[in-house]
């Protein structure tokens, strides 16, 4: 009775007369004379036992949600139980037709209609064996196949089998004994049923899917008729008998919980997780009159509903001598014997939440709202309204505990913001913690939690949250290792960004905030290819300024064939045996405090891999003429030169760079090298000059004044600007110059002029040379005129010959086939004679000598040429006389090839005779004079 006080009671039901709407609100009113009654399909199922007029007609009532009643003829004596099954529409009865004890089992399909009423599929009388007994509790399995009938003597009979057929059933008897049985109920567990039978003395379990039906007691003491029930399959579909002094629940192989529920128990039911009970003050009856149900007109009976689960009393009050109390339509409606009909109406969960929320009541809320299967969002709101009735209480840690619960729908700032004050850190981070847990964090959370842990100054806490496994990481790791840094927990900060393999931040903490550059380039060198070369790019000038050697062996691996350590941070680039080279023009400035470690680079690099970049080579020259130049050991000075000029042999650095390079360090060779090797011939003699080296000048023309012959010119003018006695370089130059007809012998004395030191001796024999080669070539010139002369004069008698003389064909053989001539045959004035026959198959034309026709061609293409080329010249003359840039008029007919050297064939072929086309004869004297006279 102490535990059945302890339950908090609530009303939860709201309790209304059922009106009949056609009675304009008057108070609906049952049947007369109710027995039995059940619910079920949509409708409550109504037996009653009233003698109607002189006739004995018994009737089964139905009443729809609508309050409208139906009822047919079933039984002429009486109706003493009715069972409706839920999921199917068929009603099971029993009653009597005749008087005595006669009881009569009766099978209706509700689906189905005989003559206005329902079908009645089965009827057999329920008495086991011979004896006339009672029936006094009735069940059937929702299955069909099962039913079974207790009676007042402590029989059970069960039928198995289609309980709506005769044929294909069967009826045993179960059990037999001398106390009345007062509760039946089928059990179903996949594929095992079971049978709980409930006496007034003991409870027994069958087990119906095993032959021979095996029996179990499971308790000495029984309960009253109606006071038996079964769960739903949410409490495990477990046998309730409600006793006076407790209520039991059974499984089919012990008994489960009790509760000290006291009263006088009248009736049991159990619907949707609620215990019902009907209870009077007095005293059980005794045994003998189990079923007895007289009670006084006043009487009042106590209904009770129980929450099992959530250990509360949702509603109880006091009805007047009730009947039953059913369950349909979502509500409980409660039959008394004055033909009052009340309907419990359970309140929303709301409502209900509220009513728990105004008492305080959140942990009673909260299992409410479970049981109730409340979505998330309301079971975080009940769980928020909890932690702020805490909170407001001062329990801190209790309050945390449940805005922890809400994480995911309560936004976390809400939280946050209440436990800001530092005596609650401690309930701020195990909320943090909770929060990182369900990856639910941002990164301002991560921060504010590292910032806990920090100001806590709990070392064992903040490393086992971030040394806690890979897949157990809730939070950003990149805050959380700014966080840690910014805090000074460097050495947890680079544990983190090592573990997750944030390469960057691990670099960035090692080398600026421990300063362990050793283990940064260990570190570096354990990472994939393409990660250690752009850290090395970023860090490379700081890590060669420490540890320039360990730098240098790094930045060299990378640069040839690079694999990571053994202990690689990225398994992966183990198992890719990629070659893999960095580029090392592009570290070159991060050597540009280490000379020394920087020439062992390059050095290597070329040695590794002749093709290396033009930048290694331009650099590694650089510093070997920097070597150079700050020599003094002429011994070492000659080898670092032979050194140099095998870079600049290599034919791999850039032309420009070398060159300058050479000229910053006046490195002779180098430039004289890469003077010759660009073919800057001028600029070989004009450093020469500029050096006053006049044998070298001298050299230099005679050595490359074939490729340009202004060499030559321009030594003359720097000799003769010279001061100096210069005149055995003079004479050289100037007969070289004579020799080759260089220049004009104006321009020689010209140029010469400007020397006050070069005498008339310097250019006496240069002169006079001069004169006599040019004496001589007008000697022959003239010589040749008269030869052309006589030649011209010597054609034009031909001619006129020709014009006016008859000419004598003497050929006796074809210039062609050079076979006796045979008429018809075709004679030219050039003294060719042909066959027709084969001038017609090799001539290209009748009318020209297939012989002379290349000849006469070329002559005719010639004077074309002339012609063309003399038009040309008087609108060149016209264009750079009107033009005002004559340069570009110039340029613009040099490409054109207007002043290209006109080449002349003047001897013919050889074996021709001396006489030939008389035409082609004087156009050639005319190209010949043409030359002469240009």
């Amino acid at each position: 009775m102490a535990a059945f006080l302890q339950w908090r009671r609530f009303v939860f039901f709201d309790k209304e007369t059922v009106k009949d709407p056609s009675e304009n609100g008057k108070n609906f009113q049952l049947p007369v004379g109710i027995a039995a009654c059940d619910s079920g399909r949509g409708h409550i199922v109504l037996g009653d036992i009233l003698k109607m007029l002189k006739s004995c007609l018994r009737l089964i009532w139905f009443l729809t949600r609508s309050l409208q009643l139906s009822s047919f003829q079933a039984y002429k004596l009486r109706v003493t139980h009715l069972y409706q099954l839920k999921q199917h529409n068929i009603l099971v009865s029993v009653g009597q037709d005749e008087p005595g004890i006669n009881p009569l089992v009766k099978v209706w399909n509700l689906d189905k209609k005989d003559s206005g009423s329902p079908l009645c599929t089965r009827i057999f009388p329920a008495i086991p064996g011979n004896k006339p007994t009672e029936v006094s509790c009735l069940s059937v399995h929702e299955n069909l196949n099962f039913m079974a009938i207790g009676f007042t003597d402590g029989s059970v009979v069960l039928t198995k089998g289609d309980i709506t057929r005769d044929r294909h059933s069967k009826t045993l008897s179960l059990n037999e004994g001398n106390c009345p049985i007062t509760g039946l109920a089928f059990r179903q567990a996949g594929k095992v049923t079971h049978l709980f039978v409930a006496t007034l003395e003991k409870v027994q379990c069958y087990t119906l899917s095993v032959k021979e039906y095996p029996c179990i007691e499971l308790d000495t003491h029984g309960c009253a008729l109606r006071c038996s029930a079964l769960t739903d399959p949410s409490q495990d579909s477990q046998f309730i008998v409600a006793g006076d002094d407790c209520v039991y629940l059974y499984q089919p192989d012990e008994r489960g919980p009790c509760f000290a529920f006291d009263g006088h128990k009248l009736l049991t039911h159990w619907h949707r997780g609620y215990l019902l009970l009907l209870t009077h003050n007095n005293k059980s009856p005794s045994k003998s009159d189990y079923g007895s149900r007289q009670t006084s007109p006043s009487e009042k009976h106590i209904l009770t509903i129980y929450d099992l689960d959530n250990k509360f009393i949702a509603y109880s009050a006091a009805f007047d001598d009730v009947i039953d109390v059913l369950a349909e339509w979502g509500s409980f409606y409660v039959l008394t014997r004055d033909r009052t009909l009340y309907m419990l109406q359970e309140k929303d969960t709301q409502t209900k939440l509220e009513m728990l929320f105004k008492k305080n009541l959140f942990v009673m809320a909260i299992n409410l709202a479970k049981s109730q299967h409340l979505d998330n969002d309301g079971l975080s709101e009940i769980f928020r309204q909890y932690g702020d009735h805490l909170y407001v209480k001062g329990d801190h840690d209790g309050a945390i505990q449940q805005y922890i619960r809400t994480i995911g729908k309560l936004e976390p700032s809400y939280v946050i913001r209440k436990f800001l004050d530092a005596q609650r850190i401690h309930n701020l981070t195990a909320y943090l913690q909770a929060l990182h847990r369900q990856s639910l964090a941002n990164a301002d959370h991560t921060t504010l939690l590292l910032n806990c842990y920090t100001k806590l100054k709990d070392s064992s806490k903040l490393e086992e949250f971030i040394k806690s496994n890979e897949s157990e990481v809730h939070f950003d790791v990149e805050i959380a290792i700014k966080v840690l840094r910014q805090a000074g927990y460097h050495s947890h900060a680079v544990f983190l960004a090592e573990r997750h393999m944030h390469h960057e931040w691990y670099l960035k903490i090692q080398l600026e905030d421990l300063k362990n550059y050793q283990e940064a380039l260990r570190y570096i060198g354990r990472l994939p290819f393409d990660q250690a070369e752009s850290n090395m790019k970023r860090y490379g000038k700081i890590l060669m300024h420490h540890v320039p050697e360990s730098s240098t062996i790094l930045l060299k691996r990378l640069c040839t064939d690079y694999h990571p350590n053994k202990d690689s941070t990225d398994r992966d680039s183990l198992d890719r045996p990629a070659e893999n080279k960095a580029n090392p023009e592009e570290f070159i400035p991060v050597f540009a405090n280490n000379p020394r470690e920087l020439r062992a680079f390059l050095e290597h690099m070329i040695e590794v891999d002749p093709f290396s970049p033009e930048g290694v080579y331009d650099t590694l020259l650089e510093l070997r003429l920097q070597d150079w130049a700050h020599e003094q050991d002429p011994g070492k000075k000659k080898v670092l030169q032979e050194a140099a000029l095998s870079l600049l042999r290599s034919d791999n650095t850039v032309f420009d760079k070398a060159l300058v390079l050479c000229q910053m360090h006046n490195f002779k060779e180098g430039v004289l090298y890469l003077y010759e090797k660009g073919k800057l011939y001028q600029q070989i003699m004009h450093y020469h000059m500029q050096n006053e080296e006049y044998g070298k000048v001298v050299e230099a023309c005679k050595r490359y004044g074939d490729s340009e012959v202004c060499l030559w010119e321009q030594a003359l003018g720097y000799f003769a600007r010279k001061e100096e006695n210069c005149k055995a370089y003079i004479s050289e130059v100037l007969q070289h110059i004579d020799e080759n007809n260089l220049m004009p012998p104006l321009l020689v004395v010209q140029t010469l002029a400007h020397n006050s030191t070069a005498s008339l001796s310097v250019i006496k024999d240069y002169l006079i040379n001069k004169l006599e080669r040019e004496t001589q070539q007008i000697e022959e010139d003239e010589r040749k005129i008269r030869q052309y002369r006589e030649e011209t004069a010597h054609l034009r008698t031909e001619i006129q010959e020709l014009k006016t003389c008859a000419k004598i064909f003497q050929k006796t053989k074809c210039s062609m086939c050079n076979s006796p001539l045979e008429l018809p045959s075709v004679h030219f004035l050039c003294g060719h004679s042909f066959h027709q026959h084969c001038l017609e198959s090799f001539a290209e034309s009748e009318a020209e000598c297939p012989t002379c026709t290349p000849e006469n061609r070329k002559v005719m293409d010639m004077l074309r040429a002339q012609d063309q080329k003399r038009d040309l010249h008087d609108h060149f003359h016209r264009q750079l006389k009107c033009s005002n840039d004559g340069f570009s008029v110039i340029a613009d007919y040099f490409g054109r090839g207007v002043f290209n050297k006109l080449t002349l064939i003047t001897d013919p072929p050889g074996g021709k005779s001396g006489a030939g086309n008389l035409e082609a004869e004087f156009n050639r004297d005319l190209l010949i004079n043409t030359k002469r006279n240009v």
